[in-house]
């Protein structure tokens, strides 16, 4: 059995630009990129043909926009632009770490996040009261190709915690996405039923259900 968990909004919160297309466009100038004119609209169309539930990589969906306006971009630019446009302030929920240290004695955890952005999980862990060897396992939508609730990205967890997918639970605050893990057989705790400060005992009562 193994225990994951959501990243944003569940264990920290972490701000994000207002404007994303906006701060996207002021670090592709910086690295003297030419953004078109009608960038806020090239941002918001679909430039990947993506099967429904995959992850677009937002360097690739950036890559793509400025080539449909004749703007070439060398990838790394484009990927560097992105991850500096999403920089995050990060602050650690209450409750968030007691709610890993009680999973933590259960067994493996993970964290199981949907982010578009490289690097962002990465960097978001280390600014929190977390840091990566904390979790036995990070899986991010963007490093697996496949956004909750996708079943992949659950598979894809509970296989990293080398257990089976029917006794993953998965801590969460979005239903439509965290709750996902139903779908392969896992047992979803959500903090709309469950506050954070109330996790380590949901998880006690869960586990002795099994």
């Amino acid at each position: 059995m193994g225990v994951s968990f959501d990243l944003f909004g569940t264990l920290v919160t972490a701000d994000r630009p207002s404007d994303p297309a906006a701060a996207v466009a002021v670090e592709l100038e910086k690295r003297d990129v030419d953004v078109p004119t009608d960038w806020a609209d090239a941002y918001t169309e679909v430039h990947v043909d993506a099967p429904d539930g995959a992850e677009v990589p937002l360097p690739a969906h950036v890559s793509r926009a400025l080539a449909s306006r004749g703007v070439d971009v060398e990838h790394n630019a484009a990927r560097r632009a992105v991850v500096a446009a999403f920089d995050p302030t990060v602050e650690t929920r209450p409750g968030a770490v007691e709610a890993v240290a009680a999973a933590r004695e259960r067994g493996p955890i993970a964290i199981c996040s949907n982010c578009s952005v490289p690097e962002l999980v990465g960097r978001t862990l280390v600014r929190s009261a977390f840091d990566r060897d904390d979790f036995d396992a990070v899986v991010t939508s963007v490093g697996c190709g496949w956004r909750k609730p996708a079943a992949e990205i659950f598979d894809l967890t509970a296989k990293r915690l080398e257990t089976d997918p029917a006794d993953l639970i998965h801590v969460g605050d979005d239903p439509a996405t965290d709750g996902g893990v139903e779908g392969v057989g896992g047992t979803a705790v959500l903090l709309e039923d469950c506050p954070l400060e109330g996790v380590p005992e949901r998880l006690a009562d869960v586990m002795a259900e099994r």
